[in-house]
């Protein structure tokens, strides 16, 4: 009998050791990852100084960036807190003590919207890096053009800093990439003709975050924050906005109710940014999402 404890003893002490040596192995190899420096050739972006570009970075901006950054663009102290996996804060994006914008130059900005890196060529946890990297050029150097001119904040951000349990749940594939892993890391970008067109409507839909949350084919899925445990609706025509006109979507953009009367979870749907669209945005991006295939709602 003291044979056999004496033997699982051994088993379990040896299980555990197992268990230690690849989690520290895993632990390293996303560590490894997370402060990788990457190199990309420069965009050689000139900035307009012109109002109606400058206008055009503002109005991007307060539909896409403030989102994250927050309204005054001076950063989110509490974007993501979760004691198992850690915590991120958006960077203060203006010349205000603590905000980048007084060190960052237009290239530095290149980098991370577009790269997802910061300006030593490490990478930034920015998900709407897989979105903003389709940004053309020309609204890309309106944005920094504008950010550089928004009222200064001051206000400290410490970014993203993660537990050794993220970085080897990152390490196996439980949590999302960096974006830095998976963008096109285009040098030039350019967009279709502002307009209502299924062209344009498509580019909006590309650059503002909608496939984060809502699928790469646009028929749901999961959340890119792996606290939430909820799946996204279906934005083909194999979902409910095949029943919604063009009035019907652009009012629950506008109001946060659906058609159904159904109040939108403004923690999940940020429809009060969308609702910052241009009339003509929004007809895109309706003639956009009824041109789709209809697709079934993603449910695994």
């Amino acid at each position: 009998m003291k044979n056999i404890f004496k033997w699982i003893g051994i088993v379990l002490a040896s299980l555990i050791a197992f268990i230690i040596v690849a989690g520290l192995v895993m632990f390293s190899i996303g560590n490894s990852r997370m402060n990788k420096t990457y190199d990309f050739p420069p965009s050689d972006l000139v900035l307009p100084t012109d109002e109606a570009s400058l206008e055009l970075g503002r109005h991007r901006a307060e539909v896409l960036c403030q989102g994250c950054h927050g309204a005054d663009l001076g950063g989110n102290l509490e974007f993501f807190n979760d004691p198992a996996l850690g915590t991120i804060q958006s960077a203060n994006l203006t010349n205000g003590d603590g905000g980048i914008g007084s060190t960052y130059t237009t290239e530095d900005f290149v980098r991370a919207v577009r790269h997802g890196i910061d300006r030593e060529g490490k990478p930034i946890f920015m998900p709407a890096v897989v979105s903003t990297a389709f940004m053309s050029d020309e609204e890309l150097a309106a944005v920094i053009a504008y950010i550089k001119t928004a009222p200064p904040v001051d206000r400290t951000t410490n970014g993203a800093n993660f537990t050794p349990l993220a970085k080897i749940l990152y390490t196996a594939g439980m949590l999302p990439p960096m974006p830095v892993e998976t963008v096109t890391h285009d040098i030039h970008v350019a967009a279709p003709e502002p307009g209502v067109s299924v062209e344009y409507g498509k580019y909006l839909m590309d650059t503002h975050d909608c496939r984060l949350c809502h699928g790469p084919d646009l028929n749901g899925g999961p959340f890119p924050d792996p606290t939430i445990i909820k799946i996204s609706p279906n934005l083909t025509p194999g979902g409910e906005l095949a029943f919604w006109s063009e009035e019907d979507f652009i009012n629950t953009i506008r109001t946060g109710i659906t058609p159904g009367g159904h109040e939108l979870d403004s923690s999940l749907m940020p429809w009060q940014d969308y609702g910052k669209f241009h009339d003509d945005e929004l007809k895109a991006i309706y003639m956009y999402l009824q041109s789709l295939p209809e697709l079934p709602q993603y449910t695994e």
